[in-house]
């Protein structure tokens, strides 16, 4: 028997408790505190775990943008419902630190030419947007090209 297909509205607290349980994986410590701690943690408290480039940006305040993301981002979280993923919310602010309340959230960040989706999960606390959605292509070192040596010359060219 496969599992069918259950309707999540008409689920009572405690099935959604159990399904949501049903997955369990190694309890996340940012600094040596639990992510329940931290999602209780005042402002001020947290700012003080961070690390000092980031203290020092929150102690000069967050800009209007900054904050119109992240109410953005509490209120698709707010309306999709329990075990589904909020609405992508797209920005251009790749120098956004990514705090507690934004975990689970889905964020488009822009890379110059196209949004990134990036998931945001307990391991990026502390870190800046524009960290997960890189804005250059790489470059592959020592593949041989025109007039690079002598039998380039034979290499086709696509």
């Amino acid at each position: 028997m496969a599992d069918e297909p259950v309707d999540v509205t008409k689920l009572t607290d405690e099935e959604l408790a159990a399904r949501k349980k049903k997955r369990t994986f190694k309890k996340f410590y940012y600094r040596g505190v639990d992510l329940d701690q931290l999602l209780d943690l005042s402002h001020a408290e947290l700012v003080e775990m961070l690390p000092s480039g980031i203290r020092r940006r929150f102690q000069r305040g967050l800009t209007r943008k900054h904050s119109t993301l992240l109410k953005k981002l509490r209120k698709a979280k707010k309306e999709a419902s329990p075990l589904e993923k909020p609405k992508q919310i797209n920005t251009h602010l790749r120098n956004m630190i990514v705090l507690p309340e934004m975990i689970g959230s889905v964020v488009g960040v822009y890379s110059g030419r196209v949004f990134n989706t990036v998931e945001i999960r307990p391991e990026m606390i502390g870190h800046y947007l524009g960290e997960f959605s890189i804005s250059y292509k790489p470059t592959l070192h020592g593949r041989p090209g025109m007039g690079a040596t002598h039998a380039a010359k034979f290499i086709p060219l696509k």
